[in-house]
C-alpha cells in the first residue's frame, strides 16, 4: 500500500471532522476568490468605460447617480436637460467633444441610447459589421446584445419603455439592426444605439417642424456637420475593413475637431426637445477648474466627474470588500484549527498503528510525512472545492449583471484562484506540523508496552 492510499485510508476513518474541514477551507477560499474576481474585474470596468470622458453633464441630483446611469448604465437617471442648454456648451473653447446620451427604453434588458457618430470616435470604436444608422428607427448594437439575443443585420426589434425588462412595449416602432459593433471590452458591447431622433419619435416627441424655425447660420451649420457625418459613414460604415482600417488612423483626429463645432447631427435645434445628458472630452487641462464651476453657476445643470465618483464608489464598495476579505481569513485559519484538531486526535487513536508500522519497517520520516500529506490532500480537497463554489457564485452574478456590462467571466480561471489553493495547502501543511512531529517522535516501546 503507498503512501496515498494510506493517507487516503486515515482520512476516511475521520468523516466528520474530514468534512467540517474541508467546508470550511472551502468557504474560505470561495470568498477570497469572489471578493478577488469581482472587484478586480469591476475596477478594470470602470477604467475602460470612462478612459476618455472627462465629465458628464445632466440634470441636478446625486453626482454617482447621474455618473452610473450615463456612463456605466446600472442606474436610472437623474432627469432630462434642455437640447438648447446642452447646445449652448457645444461652441465652447474648453471643449473638445460633447456627446448627446438620450435614455428611457430598452430591449430585453438591454438599453437603447439615443446619440450621434462622435459616440463612436469618444469609445474608439467602429462598425464591424453593417453601417451606421441613417435613418430613424435604425439601430447599431454591441457584439453581446447580437450574441445573447442572437440578432443579426436586418432583424427588427420592438422596444420597451424604461430601463429595465417588463416594460411597456413600443409595438408600433420596430427598430431595424443595421450594423454591429466591434468588442470593445467596455459597455459599448452591450448597448443599442440609434439616432437622438429616433428616440424623440418612439415617445411622441415632435421635432421635424422645428426645422422651419433655422436661421441662416445654422442652416450652414447644419450642412457642415452634415458633410462632417457623411465623412464618418463614409469610413466607419461603407468601406471595407482594410480601407476603413487606414482611414480611421489618418482621419479619426479631424473627424474629432469637426464634431466638436456641433454636438451632434441628430440634435435639433428646439427649446422644447430634451436630452438625457453629455459626455464630455476636453479641449485643454484648464478646463478641469473652469467648467465644471462654469456649469454649476451659470445653468440649471450639474457637472460630475467619472474619475472623482467612480473613485468615491469603489473607496465606499472597498471597505465591504475588505471585511469581507478579513472575514474569509479568519474562515481559512478556523478551517487550519479544525485539520490540526483532527489530526492530532486521529493520532492518538492511531498511536498502535504507527507503532506497528516502525515495527514493520517504516521510518520516522515516514510517519512525518504521511501526516503532512493527510494535512495536504484536506486543504487541497477543499480549496478545489472552493473554486467550484466561486464560480458557480461568479456565475449567478453575471446574470445579474448580463445586460448592463458584461464584466465577469464566470468560468474563466484567474491565476490568483491558483494562489488562494496554494495558500490552503499551506494552512494545511502548517496545521499537521505539531501532529507530525508527535508521530516523528513515537517511541515503540513505550506504546506497545502501554506506558
Amino acid at each position: 500500500m503507498n503512501t496515498l492510499q494510506i493517507v487516503w485510508k486515515n482520512i476516511s476513518k475521520q468523516t466528520g471532522s474530514t468534512i467540517l474541514s474541508i467546508l470550511l477551507t472551502a468557504f474560505g477560499v470561495a470568498i477570497l476568490c469572489v471578493l478577488s474576481i469581482t472587484s478586480e474585474s469591476f475596477e478594470k470596468q470602470l477604467e475602460n468605460n470612462s478612459k476618455n470622458i472627462d465629465l458628464v453633464i445632466g440634470a441636478k441630483g446625486s453626482p454617482l447617480q447621474l455618473i452610473l446611469s450615463s456612463v456605466y448604465h446600472i442606474d436610472n437617471p437623474t432627469g432630462n436637460i434642455p437640447l438648447a442648454e446642452a447646445e449652448k456648451l457645444q461652441n465652447n473653447p474648453l471643449i473638445k467633444l460633447a456627446v448627446p446620451v438620450s435614455l428611457g427604453d430598452n430591449y430585453r434588458g438591454h438599453r437603447i441610447v439615443g446619440t450621434d457618430s462622435s459616440f463612436l470616435i469618444l469609445y474608439e470604436t467602429k462598425v464591424q459589421q453593417g453601417k451606421l444608422f441613417q435613418k430613424n428607427y435604425e439601430v447599431v448594437i454591441g457584439t453581446d446584445v447580437a450574441n445573447k439575443q442572437n440578432l443579426k443585420i436586418g432583424d427588427h426589434i420592438h422596444s420597451s419603455h424604461g430601463l429595465s425588462k417588463g416594460g411597456h412595449s413600443h409595438d408600433d416602432h420596430p427598430f431595424t439592426v443595421v450594423g454591429i459593433l466591434a468588442h470593445n471590452n467596455n459597455i459599448t458591447d452591450n448597448l443599442i444605439l440609434t439616432s437622438l431622433s429616433s428616440v424623440w419619435d418612439v415617445h411622441g416627441i415632435a421635432h421635424d417642424e422645428h426645422h422651419e424655425e433655422l436661421t441662416t447660420e445654422e442652416l450652414q451649420a447644419k450642412e457642415d456637420l452634415a458633410e462632417t457625418r457623411d465623412a464618418y459613414l463614409h469610413h466607419h460604415g461603407e468601406a471595407t475593413d482594410e480601407e476603413h482600417d487606414h482611414a480611421h488612423e489618418d482621419d479619426q483626429s479631424a473627424d474629432s475637431d469637426r464634431v466638436v463645432k456641433s454636438i451632434g447631427a441628430d440634435m435639433i435645434h428646439s427649446s422644447g426637445l430634451e436630452i438625457t445628458a453629455l459626455l464630455v472630452q476636453y479641449q485643454s487641462p484648464a478646463a478641469i477648474a473652469v467648467l465644471p464651476k462654469f456649469i454649476a453657476q451659470n445653468t440649471q445643470m450639474q457637472a460630475a466627474s467619472p474619475a472623482i465618483e467612480s473613485a468615491r464608489l469603489f473607496s465606499l464598495l472597498g471597505v465591504g470588500i475588505d471585511s469581507l476579505q478579513i472575514l474569509a481569513y479568519i474562515i481559512m485559519a478556523i478551517a487550519g484549527l479544525s485539520v490540526f484538531i483532527s489530526l492530532y486526535n486521529a493520532l492518538k487513536q492511531r498511536k498502535y498503528d504507527l507503532a506497528i508500522m516502525r515495527t514493520l519497517g517504516a521510518s520516522k520520516l515516514k510517519l512525518f510525512t504521511l501526516v503532512i500529506f493527510e494535512g495536504m490532500v484536506i486543504t487541497i480537497i477543499g480549496g478545489f472545492l472552493g473554486l467550484i463554489f466561486a464560480h458557480i457564485a461568479l456565475y449567478y452574478i453575471s446574470l445579474q449583471t448580463s445586460q448592463s456590462a458584461d464584466f465577469i467571466h464566470a468560468f474563466k480561471l484567474n491565476p490568483v484562484e491558483l494562489i488562494f489553493v496554494l495558500l490552503a495547502c499551506i494552512i494545511g501543511i502548517i496545521s499537521a506540523l505539531i501532529p507530525a512531529i508527535k508521530a516523528y517522535k513515537t517511541t515503540i516501546s513505550h506504546i506497545l508496552s502501554g506506558n
